[in-house]
């Protein structure tokens, strides 16, 4: 069941993302232009919308099943024929009545054409209708997939998106460290050379020096990969991507009751609505293999042509016939062989797969539901919380640089302090990303209107 509303439509939904209050460099690619690169070039987006417009033709399938069907038959081959009356009645003018009279005719190997026009309406059959349901629901199964495979999209653009903001403030940051911890190096070895550090203070910083340097290659290569990952979805270069204000901004949003969303997501959520149509498609096949759905009324019409013509016991002969035929067909299945009750027994015991798996699907949608929300609302105040932090990390930072430079903190007290303070910023913009993705999940598992989305992130 879909809301009276259009749809979600990511597009709009990941351009409010995009933001327009900070101005990007005109090469920067925002997510706007990512989703908009991915409908084009994503295979997994190309693959569900080649499946869904198979699955569409369903209804056209659904609709021709009841109507009349015409085929032509043409036989041409050799046939041998033998027929023999007796007792039979003539008459004819000039020759009178005559009765006990015999009539032999025979063609062997001869030549045969055959050719017939059948025309057939079906009036009642059950297990006929069964099937054109069963095709309907297929196909309004496939409204409620491609529904999801839209939402997947734009929630993986965004996904890699994210990963590649992460991975390329993270690879900011640690190049901002390397060089803090390169003039820390040079410091400490020029005063251990005048003798007013100790040598242990060389020692950590070039430790420091070499272990950044490590992870900075394993962040540069991190980076590498996210950022190709991006491009095989988009064809879009993604070494240049524009930060989503909605970021700074996380703990603004809004957000409806958890109840609610439970709700929504129970009535709305495509998924649940495809499980639907697919138990509904499990009991329409009980009926399909009853006993009783293969009775069938048809309307038929028939004209045919037959023509045999060779030689025989009598001499050459010639054999031909027309039919036209136009009356109701009855068809009762007697025996089966056991096939058909095994194929009924075999769709009861679907029905019952069915049953279960919406029951547990129901129960991994509300859980993903009330994830989604916990992870909104413990999000930000988690995301507060963490700014704070790293305030005050930046301000220790500053205060560990006053005293080191005074004598009173180590050289190790400022390594320290600038690996913290990195962590700290590094882990409000993960908190941030993580807020704005499970608010994307939160709206995909409630089928989220596209009015309804708008005004969540407006305000």
């Amino acid at each position: 069941m879909l809301r009276p509303s259009a749809l979600i439509s990511p597009a709009l939904l990941l351009a409010i993302m995009a933001g327009t209050a900070s101005m990007h460099p005109a090469s920067a690619t925002d997510l706007t232009q990512a989703w908009q690169a991915a409908q084009l070039h994503d295979q997994e987006f190309a693959a569900a919308k080649a499946g869904y417009d198979a699955s569409s033709t369903h209804k056209d399938q659904a609709a021709a099943l009841w109507r009349p069907s015409v085929a032509l038959t043409a036989v041409t081959g050799r046939q041998s024929s033998d027929t023999e009356m007796t007792g039979a009645q003539f008459s004819a003018p000039g020759f009178g009545l005559s009765t006990g009279v015999n009539f032999n005719t025979s063609i062997h190997n001869g030549n045969l054409e055959q050719l017939a026009l059948v025309a057939r309406q079906p009036l009642l059959n059950r297990g006929l209708l069964a099937q054109s349901r069963q095709l309907s629901l297929s196909a309004q199964a496939a409204d409620s997939e491609w529904e999801n495979a839209r939402h997947n999209l734009f929630f993986r653009v965004a996904e890699r998106y994210f990963d590649v903001i992460i991975a390329n403030e993270t690879v900011r940051l640690l190049r901002q460290q390397q060089t803090a911890v390169a003039y820390a190096l040079n410091e400490v070895k020029e005063k251990f050379k005048l003798g007013s550090a100790p040598v242990t203070d060389t020692y950590e910083a070039t430790a420091r020096a070499e272990t950044i340097k490590a992870q900075l290659l394993a962040a540069e290569m991190d980076l590498q990969i996210k950022q190709a990952m991006l491009s095989d979805m988009t064809e879009l270069p993604s070494h240049d991507l524009a930060v989503p204000d909605l970021l700074t901004r996380m703990e603004s949003l809004s957000l409806p009751a958890l109840e609610t969303c439970l709700s929504e997501a129970a009535l709305y959520n495509p998924t649940l609505r495809v499980q639907e149509k697919t138990q509904a498609i499990a009991q329409e096949e009980a009926i399909r293999q009853s006993h009783t759905s293969d009775i069938s009324l048809d309307l038929v019409a028939q004209l045919g042509h037959n023509r045999l013509n060779g030689s025989g016991d009598f001499g050459d002969a010639v054999s031909t016939g027309t039919n036209r035929m136009i009356g109701i067909q009855l068809t009762v299945p007697l025996y089966t062989g056991g096939y058909r009750s095994a194929k009924y027994a075999e769709a009861l015991h679907l029905i019952n797969k069915t049953s279960a798996d919406s029951e547990l699907l129901q129960q991994q949608i509300r859980l993903k539901t009330r994830t989604a929300w916990l992870g909104i609302t413990v999000g930000i105040s988690r995301i507060s919380a963490l700014k704070q932090a790293s305030k005050a990390s930046a301000s220790r930072l500053d205060a560990t640089r006053t005293g080191h430079a005074e004598g009173d903190r180590t050289t190790l007290d400022l390594l320290n302090a600038e690996s913290e303070a990195m962590a700290a910023e590094l882990a409000v913009l993960q908190a941030q990303t993580s807020v704005a993705l499970d608010r994307l999940r939160l709206a995909q598992l409630t089928g989220s209107t596209e009015e309804k989305t708008l005004n969540i992130f407006r305000h």
